[in-house]
């Protein structure tokens, strides 16, 4: 059973008017494999300066990690898949919730105020997004917020975007501004474009994290740690050792795993030494967002809303590729097609340390629900005449929510400043018990507490 704050989320979904916009039913998302095999496909013509740069890289210097790799493939400044590729929607390579229906980036935007109000109604509100795409999820997230303006009316919002695609930064200020943004000239600036929503909102964009101002933040990420570098490590007789990239010696135009014989620094610190499985993977960038995160949340206050691929420490080899919506081989054409990887939750909960609270992971599915989807559609349905329209609806609620697509693929998780989650030792009179802990607050979308 959900305390207030959960009701207080739908009554808050009950005065936001929702725009049914819904990608094409037979647009594909990014499926995970029980496993793929490696390897470089002859037919696929490779990006000459992405594989030449790396081949010469491990031909000075041996062999390279598969963190490495990922960093050269996806985010190096000049031939990065991200700095120059727009590859979101039914055109590019994969397709993620918000282009799929707003409703999800509108359920978001009532978590959001949910929390904001949860912590007090603080008198300025940082919406914070790692990796915003298109910026749809955050165009969504703000209709929430100008169709609520009567409830935040009393703080100051603005929206902060971490991006390092110059490519993708570009569609965004589009999407959110129109023509009112401009870059700043000034190298020494942590900002590197500014802008305002066409309701005055203003709008920053970052290249780092530790960029954006400490103040009251709420921070969403999504499907934006499943594209960090991960190391891979393997299990063998002599203990634990890492998967690295390396040239085909009988193709030297290829690239192919090898599992180094000695022992690695990474290898070295990033196992657990109670992990049971026999491959690992380790996402030690996600593990250092994780921890500036927890770090500000608890300094300045606010949440952080994590959606993504994941798994809580049970899964073994999810390295994977897509181009054109169809799986793709992680070696092959580097720098032309998306890499990626699940999230590991369990990690992200032991980096977040013990100052902040972590809550889930629940699946997608879950947290809509909780959310009040099958209410907001219900009403869309009976609102809607158009056949065209009610299929699209329709399609798009199964593709978020059904088991076998995403709706238990995709997980949620938040962190949470400790305080928000205890209540007050003296409740309508009585007195708890010296020895008893305060129960919590239950949080919009989750169900049940997973508590750290």
């Amino acid at each position: 059973m959900r305390g207030c704050l959960c009701v207080k989320s739908h009554q808050l979904l009950n005065r936001v008017f929702v725009h049914p916009v819904c990608a094409p039913a037979a647009a594909r998302w990014r499926t995970p494999p029980s496993r793929l095999v490696h390897g470089s496909s002859e037919n696929e013509r490779p990006r000459p300066s992405v594989l030449k740069h790396l081949t010469s890289k491990i031909i000075s210097t041996g062999p390279i990690s598969v963190a490495e790799y990922m960093r050269e493939v996806l985010t190096n400044p000049v031939t990065g898949y991200y700095v120059r590729n727009n590859m979101l929607g039914p055109d590019g390579d994969f397709i993620t919730s918000p282009e799929i229906s707003q409703i999800f980036g509108e359920l978001l935007g009532v978590w959001i105020v949910s929390e904001w109000m949860g912590a007090g109604r603080p008198k300025r509100l940082q919406l914070v997004e790692l990796g915003p795409g298109k910026g749809s999820l955050a165009g969504d997230i703000l209709r929430v917020f100008s169709q609520l303006r009567s409830v935040l009316n009393e703080a100051s919002v603005s929206l902060h975007l971490v991006e390092v695609s110059a490519a993708l930064s570009l569609v965004q200020a589009q999407n959110l501004t129109g023509n009112s943004c401009q870059e700043v000239d000034n190298e020494d600036d942590r900002v590197y474009r500014r802008g305002e929503t066409a309701s005055g909102l203003p709008v920053s964009w970052y290249r780092r994290l530790e960029d954006v101002p400490e103040e009251f933040s709420i921070f969403v990420a999504h499907e934006f740690f499943d594209a960090l570098p991960i190391h891979k490590f393997q299990r063998t007789e002599k203990g634990w050792r890492e998967v690295m990239v390396d040239v085909d010696p009988d193709k030297p135009d290829k690239l192919r795993f090898v599992v180094v014989p000695g022992a690695t620094l990474a290898s070295a610190s990033l196992v657990q030494a109670d992990e049971r499985r026999h491959h690992v993977e380790v996402c030690a960038e996600g593990g250092v967002v994780v921890q500036q995160l927890a770090r500000r949340i608890v300094e300045d206050g606010g949440a952080a809303l994590i959606a993504d691929y994941g798994h809580n420490g049970t899964k073994t080899d999810t390295f994977r590729g897509f181009k054109g919506h169809q799986l793709h081989d992680v070696l092959a054409a580097p720098g032309t097609a998306d890499l990626t990887a699940d999230v590991d939750f369990s990690y992200l909960r032991r980096m977040a340390g013990g100052g902040v609270a972590c809550v889930g992971p629940v699946t997608q599915r879950t947290f809509l629900r909780n959310m009040g989807i099958d209410t907001r559609m219900q009403v869309l349905l009976r609102s809607c005449s158009d056949p065209s329209t009610r299929k699209q609806l329709i399609s798009s609620y199964d593709m978020l929510t059904n088991p076998a697509k995403m709706g238990d693929r995709f997980h949620f998780f938040s962190l949470l400043h400790p305080s928000r989650l205890a209540r007050p030792r003296k409740q309508e009179g009585l007195t708890l018990e010296k020895n008893r802990s305060p129960a919590p607050l239950p949080v919009a979308g989750f169900s049940e507490l997973s508590l750290s």
